[in-house]
């Protein structure tokens, strides 16, 4: 798939990683873009283009409602999530289920409301923006990491479910992207946001089903084989983190 005459739809468009999807699909000619976030009246990019759309991962209601009106789209990226924060022994558990029902059960509701829509179309593309977190965790970032872990695999089935109405399901892995949403205090390997969008799209064009977008996420994935004892000690000495 190439962007040029696409209509996309992006979750989480108004900020962070989800903003840079729609900057990037406005330089690359997409005819339409749905900036679909939770409040319409903060999406602001200046370019009649970009169409507000009112979506709440946990309101399955409004998922509903935006794939109604959304009946156009060619290119969906579900890129919306939260990070809390919580721990899985001791946190609140309140906090875990909510990782959960956004990044698992409201990605999966999105892509379950619009794979019909995509199929009208000719089939698309779906596009789920994940982390290296998927592959791992670290001190604080538990329900988030296995939130994510979920996500990846769940994108992994989505594909051979979704394979035979002609949609391409991309996911997209990376570390830590240089947007307002970074983590406070971190001073380990990171990349410039408007890459992510920039290699989801590259390869989009290339075919690719996964794209590992930096070179922390590669050293990630290439260790998973190898001794997990031997994984953590690299990765918290690479990431500066325990």
């Amino acid at each position: 798939m190439h962007i040029t005459d696409q209509v996309a739809l992006v979750t989480g468009a108004n900020r962070g990683i989800g903003r840079q999807f729609v900057l990037e699909l406005l330089d690359r000619g997409a005819s339409k873009v749905y900036a679909a976030v939770r409040r319409p009246e903060t999406v602001d990019f200046g370019d009649s283009r970009v169409v507000p759309l009112r979506l709440d991962l946990l309101d399955h209601e409004s998922v509903e409602a935006a794939a109604r009106t959304a009946d156009d789209v060619t290119l969906l990226v579900n890129n919306a999530g939260i990070s809390t924060g919580a721990s899985l022994v001791k946190g609140d558990l309140a906090e875990v289920h909510r990782e959960m029902d956004t990044h698992f059960w409201g990605t999966l509701g999105v892509i379950r409301q619009f794979a019909p829509v995509l199929s009208a179309n000719g089939g698309g593309a779906i596009v789920n923006v994940l982390s290296a977190l998927s592959w791992f965790a670290t001190a604080g970032t538990g329900a988030y990491a296995a939130a994510k872990a979920a996500t990846w695999n769940m994108t992994n089935a989505v594909r051979l479910e979704l394979a035979p109405q002609g949609t391409h399901v991309q996911s997209v892995l990376f570390g830590v992207a240089s947007t307002d949403l970074a983590m406070d205090g971190y001073d380990g390997p990171m990349i410039e946001a408007r890459d992510v969008p920039r290699s989801s799209f590259d390869g989009l064009a290339a075919g690719s089903i996964e794209v590992i977008v930096d070179d922390t996420t590669a050293m990630v994935k290439e260790a998973l084989a190898g001794d997990p004892a031997d994984f953590y000690a690299q990765i918290t000495a690479k990431l500066g983190v325990s």
